[in-house]
């Protein structure tokens, strides 16, 4: 879970770019969901940890994720972010996407990890919530997908 938080907070650091380096209306729009769920879902996941005594990591954008990338699938790399922080348009748009779709893929991976482990399902708090992960970050990528096939090649 504290590795969740992480996670989810570099999506929504990546969303966060969005506003100052693209015009393209469908990928604000999906940027402000995205940022919103992720956001909520990081709220939900420090009450959960919290009401269990556990530690809740920090989670801030500026923190130098560098040595976490590798430790959590799909976490986009400084130099990733950093192609993604110098690219407009619709380079950014590309950018974005395909590193959106590498994140949430990443976070799938994590959910399978932990349906995968021992007792994963006798917390149905947990339960629903990893549900509700997999389910929309499925929903995203499926969304994320059609509109690079949408763009022009």
């Amino acid at each position: 879970m504290q590795h969740m938080i992480m996670h989810h907070a570099q999506a929504v650091e990546l969303t966060a770019l969005i506003e100052s380096h693209t015009q393209n209306k469908q990928l604000r729009s999906l940027g402000e969901r995205i940022s919103r769920s992720q956001s909520d879902e990081i709220n939900f996941m420090k009450r959960w940890l919290t009401t269990r005594g556990e530690l809740v990591s920090p989670e801030m954008p500026s923190m130098d994720m560098s040595s976490h990338h590798m430790l959590m699938p799909g976490m986009l790399t400084p130099r990733q972010m950093d192609a993604l922080r110098n690219a407009k348009s619709e380079e950014f748009d590309e950018l974005f996407l395909k590193g959106m779709i590498e994140h949430h893929n990443g976070a799938l991976s994590m959910v399978k990890d932990l349906f995968g482990s021992a007792g994963a399902g006798q917390d149905a708090e947990l339960f629903n919530f990893a549900t509700d992960v997999d389910g929309g970050q499925r929903a995203e990528i499926k969304v994320m997908q059609i509109m690079l096939d949408q763009k022009p090649k």
